[in-house]
C-alpha cells in the first residue's frame, strides 16, 4: 500500500507456512477468473508459519504501532463489493507498538481452525480464505495478503438412489431417462438410459448438459446465474419405439465444486442434468433433474497396511514364484521321491488357470436392482409409483440456444 505522500513503503513483508514444499496445492480462480495455485488446507487443519519483515533500506528504522496477523474466511458479493462477510476471523499479535532496525522474523500458528465451506469463485460471489499481515503506522498501514485453498470432503452418501423419471409430450412421444445413482463425487461417472416408449414427432437428436445454478442473495434481491458446464451430444437421428440410448458422462475433465446449500445464508451451488430433445423445425423440448455432487477424499496407500484384496494378491504372487521355484529346484537337484510328490501336488493344485473375465460390480455400476442401461434386452420398467409418473417436458422459447434462460424445476 502506498502511503499518502507518494513514496513506496519502507518494509516488505513475506509469509512463508510450514511445509508448504511438500503440501499440496488447488488451482483457484480469483477475482478476475484466471487460476492460480494455491496450498491446500482442510477443517480442523492447523495454519502455522512465520512472518518475515524486512527493511528495504539497510541502517533504517521503521516505526510502527503493532504488527498483527489475522486468518479470515470472507464471503464478497460482486454486487456488493464496499461489504465483506467474514464468518471466520481470528488474529495474533505478533509484535508490540516500536521501532524496527533489522530484519525480524515472528512465528505464529491459528491451531486447528475451523474451516466450514469450501473456495468458490463464481458469477457473482467469492468466498475465500487468506492471512493477512499488517503493519499498523500512523500514516499509512503496510498490509500483506496470501490466499489459502480449502477443501471440503465427505463420506460416501448412506442413501444414493438411482434416479428414474418418465416424460414426454401428450399424445406425441414418452420416454423414460434413468441414471444410476443421484450424488455424483467429482471424479465419477455418470450411467444412464434413454428408453422411447412412444414416437409420435420426428426428433432430430438429443442432448444431455449439466448446468451449473449459482444463486446469491435472498428476497427481490436474489440473483440466479446458470451455467453450462458441459454438453454431450447422446443421439442422431429419429429414434423408433422400443429402442434405448446409453449415457455415459465422465465428470473428472470438468471445473467442477461440491452442490452449496445456503452456505451461510448468503449463496447456494446446485448442478442440473438436462435432457434436451430437438425436432426437425428446432423447437427444443427439455426436463431437468437435480443431482448433488461431493468430494471425495484421496485414498492414502499406507505401506504397512494392506487391504485383505492386496494381501491375497500378494500371497498368489508369491505361492506362484515359490511353485515354479520348486519345480527348477526338483529338475536340478536330487531330492527324495517324497519331496518330488509333494512339489507335483502343489503344482497339480495351485497352478495358474485360465478363467473368463467377469464383469465388474462395482459402485459405480448399476446395482443389482437397477437394469444395465447397456443391456438393450432389457424392457422398460413398469413401476408406476408416484414418483415414477409421466411429467411433461417443457417446451424452450425462442431458438432454444440461450442457455442461461432454463427454467427452474425444483
Amino acid at each position: 500500500m502506498m502511503s499518502f505522500f507518494g513514496f513506496g513503503q519502507s518494509a516488505e513483508i513475506d509469509i512463508y507456512l510450514d511445509g508448504q514444499e511438500a503440501r499440496k496445492t488447488a488451482e483457484v480462480k480469483n477475482e478476475d477468473g484466471k487460476k492460480e495455485r494455491l496450498l491446500l488446507y482442510y477443517d480442523g487443519e492447523t495454519v502455522s508459519g512465520k512472518v518475515n519483515v524486512s527493511l528495504k533500506k539497510p541502517g533504517s528504522k521503521l516505526e510502527h504501532q503493532g504488527i498483527k496477523i489475522e486468518f479470515v474466511g470472507q464471503i464478497e458479493m460482486f454486487y456488493d463489493r464496499g461489504n465483506h462477510h467474514e464468518f471466520t476471523s481470528l488474529v495474533k499479535e505478533l509484535a508490540r507498538p516500536g521501532d524496527m532496525i533489522a530484519h525480524t522474523s515472528y512465528p505464529f500458528e491459528f491451531s486447528n481452525v475451523e474451516k466450514p465451506y469450501e473456495v468458490y469463485t463464481g458469477g457473482n460471489v467469492r468466498l475465500r480464505y487468506f492471512l493477512r499481515v499488517t503493519i499498523i503506522r500512523r500514516l499509512a498501514d503496510i498490509v500483506k495478503e496470501v490466499d489459502i485453498a480449502v477443501h471440503t470432503l465427505c463420506s460416501y452418501p448412506e442413501m444414493n438412489n438411482s434416479i428414474k423419471m418418465e416424460v414426454g409430450i401428450e399424445d406425441c412421444l414418452h420416454i423414460e431417462f434413468e441414471y444410476n445413482k443421484s450424488k455424483y463425487h467429482l471424479k465419477d461417472v455418470i450411467v444412464g438410459k434413454i428408453y422411447f416408449l412412444l414416437v409420435r414427432i420426428k426428433i432430430k437428436h438429443m442432448e444431455i448438459a449439466i448446468i451449473k445454478r449459482e444463486t446469491t442473495g435472498s428476497g427481490p434481491n436474489t440473483f440466479t446465474d446458470n451455467v453450462t458446464i458441459a454438453k454431450y451430444e447422446i443421439m442422431d437421428g429419429a429414434p423408433v419405439r422400443g429402442e434405448s440410448i446409453p449415457i455415459r458422462v465422465f465428470l473428472a475433465g470438468y471445473d467442477l465444486t461440491p452442490t452449496m446449500r445456503d452456505v451461510n445464508k448468503k449463496f447456494s451451488v446446485r448442478y442440473f442434468l438436462n435432457l434436451v430433445l430437438m425436432d426437425t423445425e428446432d423447437r427444443r423440448y427439455f426436463k431437468q433433474q437435480e443431482i448433488t455432487l461431493w468430494r471425495r477424499g484421496d485414498k492414502v496407500r499406507k505401506p504397512n497396511i494392506q487391504s485383505p484384496a492386496i494381501m491375497a494378491g500378494t500371497q498368489n504372487l508369491e505361492n506362484t514364484a515359490n511353485m515354479y521355484g520348486q519345480q527348477n529346484n526338483v529338475e536340478q537337484d536330487d531330492t527324495e521321491p517324497n519331496d518330488v510328490s509333494e512339489n507335483e501336488d502343489i503344482l497339480s493344485e495351485g497352478a495358474p488357470q485360465k478363467e473368463d473375465f467377469l464383469r465388474s460390480q462395482s459402485n459405480d455400476k448399476l446395482s443389482s436392482a437397477v437394469t444395465d442401461p447397456f443391456d438393450q434386452a432389457n424392457t422398460s420398467p413398469t413401476d408406476k409409483s408416484p414418483e415414477n409418473q409421466i411429467q411433461n417436458m417443457k417446451r424452450e422459447e425462442g431458438d432454444g440456444q440461450n442457455d442461461t434462460a432454463i427454467e427452474n424445476v425444483e
